[in-house]
C-alpha cells in the first residue's frame, strides 16, 4: 500500500515528513514559502522528482494570497518568491526546472488579470504532478525490460515512491518487474549519513511486498564478489549533457564496484533531471551539508563533538561507468552527449 508523498487538496499542501520515517508516518502541512523552503532544506521532502512537484505547488502557495497592485507588482513578487525557493538546495535540477516552468507559464498568461494567472499556476502545478506519476509508470515499464526472472538487484539511497509522486524511478523498475512475475530480490544500502536506504527504501519496499535485505554501505563489494548481485539500479538528481550524473553520496563507489565485478549499472531518471547546460559532471554543483549529520544520529553522538567533518550530499558518477539511463522516453545505452540529445 502506497501513501501519497505529496498532496494538494482543499487548498492545502501536505507531504509525508520523511524525517520521521520509519518510526512514524507523519504528514506535514506547508502553508507558505518559508514552510516550503524549510521542508526542502531539512529533507522533510526529498528526491529530485518529488522536490520538483513540491516546488511547483509551493510557488503557487506562496503567491496565492499575495496582494499585488497590478501585474507588474505581481511579477516582482513572483521573481522574489522563485529566487528564494531556489536557494533551498543546489544540486537537484528538478527544483529549478519546476520553478522555471511555473514562471514561464505565468509569463505566457501575463495579459490576464492576476487572479487568473494564479489559477493558471495552480493548474500547471497539478499538470506537473500528473506528469510525474505518468513518468514513474513509464520508467518502470521501460526498465523492467532489463530485468530477468530471479534477478537480485542492489540500490542506493531512495528513488521510490517517497522520492516522487508515483512509484519512483529506480524502485518503479523493481515494482514493475515484480508485477510481471519476475520474483526479484533487492539489497538496499543503508546510505550514510542519513540512512535513506535503511529508513526509507527498506520501509517502502517491505510495504510493497518486495523481498528486500538491508546492508551497510561497505558490504556491497563482498556481495558482488560472491556473485550475489545481478544488477544495480539507482536514481539521479542531475544528469549532465555527456551522461555524467550526480546522485546521493556513495553512488560513485557503487558504480566502481559494479564495473569491477561485471555488474550492469543502470540509472533511472526522468527527462526533467537532465541539465544540458552543463557539459560534464564536473560542472554540477554539489551541496555541502552540516557537520552534525555525520557527528550525530537521532540525537546520539557518533563521533567527537569537535572533530572536523566533510559532508557532501552527492557525488558524481562518470558516464563510462553507466550501462544505460532509463527514462520515460526510452533506454539510452552507453550514454554520451550524442545519444542523449535524442531526449
Amino acid at each position: 500500500m502506497r501513501s501519497k508523498t505529496i498532496e494538494y487538496r482543499n487548498n492545502r499542501l501536505r507531504i509525508i515528513d520523511q524525517r520521521s520515517l520509519p518510526k512514524k508516518l507523519i504528514y506535514r502541512e506547508c502553508r507558505n514559502l518559508k514552510d516550503a523552503h524549510y521542508c526542502i532544506k531539512t529533507l522533510a521532502v526529498r528526491g529530485a522528482p518529488a522536490i520538483g512537484v513540491f516546488a511547483a505547488y509551493a510557488l503557487y502557495v506562496g503567491m496565492k494570497d499575495k496582494k499585488a497592485a497590478g501585474r507588474e507588482a505581481f511579477f516582482k513578487q513572483l521573481d522574489k518568491a522563485a529566487g528564494y525557493l531556489k536557494t533551498a538546495r543546489p544540486t537537484a535540477v528538478n527544483l529549478f526546472w519546476a520553478i522555471d516552468r511555473m514562471q514561464g507559464l505565468a509569463l505566457k498568461k501575463s495579459r490576464l488579470d492576476v487572479n487568473r494567472i494564479k489559477k493558471a499556476m495552480l493548474d500547471e502545478a497539478r499538470k506537473i504532478h500528473r506528469e510525474d506519476v505518468s513518468m514513474c509508470e513509464q520508467i518502470g515499464r521501460n526498465g523492467a525490460r532489463l530485468i530477468k526472472r530471479g534477478d537480485t538487484i542492489i540500490t542506493h539511497c531512495n528513488a521510490g515512491a517517497l522520492a516522487t509522486s508515483g512509484e519512483g524511478t529506480a524502485l518503479s523498475v523493481i515494482y514493475r518487474a515484480e508485477r510481471e512475475g519476475k520474483r526479484v530480490k533487492v539489497f538496499t544500502d543503508e546510505t550514510r549519513p542519513l540512512l535513506q536506504g535503511a529508513r526509507l527504501s527498506a520501509w517502502e519496499l517491505k510495504r510493497g511486498g518486495i523481498d528486500v535485505t538491508l546492508i551497510c554501505d561497505n558490504m556491497a563489494a563482498t556481495l558482488m564478489r560472491q556473485g550475489k548481485i545481478d544488477k544495480a539500479i539507482v536514481g539521479a538528481d542531475r544528469i549532465a549533457a555527456n551522461g555524467d550524473f550526480a546522485n546521493k553520496i556513495g553512488t560513485y563507489g557503487l558504480a566502481v564496484l559494479a564495473k569491477e565485478h561485471g555488474v550492469p549499472f543502470y540509472v533511472a531518471a526522468p527527462s526533467s533531471t537532465f541539465d544540458f547546460s552543463l557539459r560534464t559532471g564536473a560542472d554540477i554543483p554539489i551541496e555541502q551539508r552540516g557537520a552534525d549529520e555525520v557527528r550525530r544520529f537521532a540525537g546520539v553522538a557518533t563521533a567527537p563533538g569537535n572533530v572536523k567533518v566533510y559532508n557532501p550530499a552527492f557525488d558524481v558518477t562518470p558516464n563510462h561507468l553507466v550501462s544505460a539511463i532509463i527514462t520515460e522516453k526510452g533506454i539510452f545505452k552507453k550514454p554520451c552527449t550524442r545519444s542523449l540529445k535524442e531526449i
